[in-house]
């Protein structure tokens, strides 16, 4: 992984363009984000939580996260979240409404800002799935591959969120 931005990581200064391996960025952010990802649906969908609450917990974690991005992946890769969030919307729909469900409830129960903190975890932690896709697959330095990489990503993406979708009709 090459930094994009100058980072001090466990007292070590590494410039700006440095390599660093991901391995420990991965494990560390997927495992972070689950934990703080887990406790904003649990409290988004517990009608016993303030909604300001919610939103300072888990906009303040979304900031940061948003931050730490840019600093290892950049702005042009960053903009990759967004892409993830457009075809997202139909991901975040079957399968927030298919967890639910094993709850004995639907996404229609909620109003829409219950959602917001929710699905803004789900865009953040499906774009570090595909960070570290590429890196674990080698492909983010080759765009041929990387090409084919992404079109594949979105094909299976849309597969298993349509399988979702449809086991939960």
């Amino acid at each position: 992984m090459k930094l994009h931005t100058d980072f001090t990581i466990n007292g070590k200064f590494y410039p700006k363009g440095s390599e660093y391996s991901g391995k420990f960025i991965y494990a560390f952010f997927l495992f972070h984000m689950a934990m703080f990802g887990g406790s904003g649906f649990l409290m988004a969908y517990n009608s016993h939580v303030e909604i300001s609450f919610l939103y300072v917990h888990g906009g303040i974690a979304i900031v940061v996260y948003t931050v730490f991005y840019l600093a290892f992946f950049g702005v042009d890769t960053v903009k990759w979240m967004f892409i993830n969030a457009g075809l997202g919307l139909f991901g975040i729909y079957a399968e927030i409404n298919w967890i639910l469900s094993l709850f004995g409830k639907q996404v229609s129960d909620f109003p829409l800002k219950v959602h917001v903190i929710p699905f803004l975890y789900y865009v953040l932690y499906t774009f570090l799935i595909r960070q570290a896709l590429l890196d674990f697959i080698g492909v983010r330095d080759d765009p041929e591959r990387a090409k084919k990489t992404n079109i594949w990503y979105v094909v299976v993406s849309l597969v298993v969120y349509s399988f979702i979708f449809f086991l939960g009709k």
